[in-house]
């Protein structure tokens, strides 16, 4: 019987190896040989929509955004919380409730807080 887990750790550590190995090969060894390399200047510029590129690259975007990104994802996440919760609430005791009462109400201080600091307006 131990003869067949050396045997399974052996298969195991053969195709670690080649879950390694291969995309490493296929990319920079084979990789080169199958794909086409024909550079032109019309391949090698940058391609914005089909149109020419002006101004430089570098944009600078309002922190508000980020912000308002960063807001959506923290409710986002307490919908994907809230969702099992509810649909799990009759097979849960009142200890469950309480705990949910209380992550709505820590989220709520949170939006409370940003809301007083002006992170909400669009000024």
């Amino acid at each position: 019987m131990d003869q067949i887990y050396n045997n399974s750790y052996l298969f195991m550590a053969i195709f670690l190896l080649l879950g390694i190995f291969l995309p490493f090969a296929t990319i920079w060894v084979i990789g080169p040989f199958l794909r086409p390399h024909n550079p032109t200047k019309e391949k090698i510029s940058t391609y914005e929509s089909g149109v020419e590129p002006t101004g430089d690259a570098m944009v600078q975007f309002n922190v508000r955004y980020y912000l308002f990104a960063l807001l959506f994802v923290i409710f986002d996440v307490e919908t994907v919380f809230l969702y099992p919760w509810a649909v799990a609430y009759d097979n849960l005791s009142s200890f469950a409730l309480i705990e949910m009462v209380i992550f709505v109400f820590m989220l709520a201080v949170g939006l409370a807080y940003a809301w007083k600091k002006k992170v909400l307006t669009w000024d």
